[in-house]
């Protein structure tokens, strides 16, 4: 059983592919690293829970 070589489509759509998949993990890494730097800096503090007194 022999393998049909690939269209020459197919290959320039799996290096498309590649480059999308890349730009989006490189968003994923840089909204990681964003959030991870707004909660180590200090300033972040958890909202307070507001008393409810009636």
């Amino acid at each position: 059983m022999t393998f049909r070589p690939e269209h020459e489509l197919h290959t320039r759509r799996k290096g498309r592919n590649v480059g999308v998949g890349l730009m989006l993990a490189g968003f994923v890494v840089l909204v990681l690293a964003l959030t991870f730097t707004k909660v180590t800096n200090g300033d972040f503090e958890m909202p307070k829970a507001q008393e409810l007194t009636q």
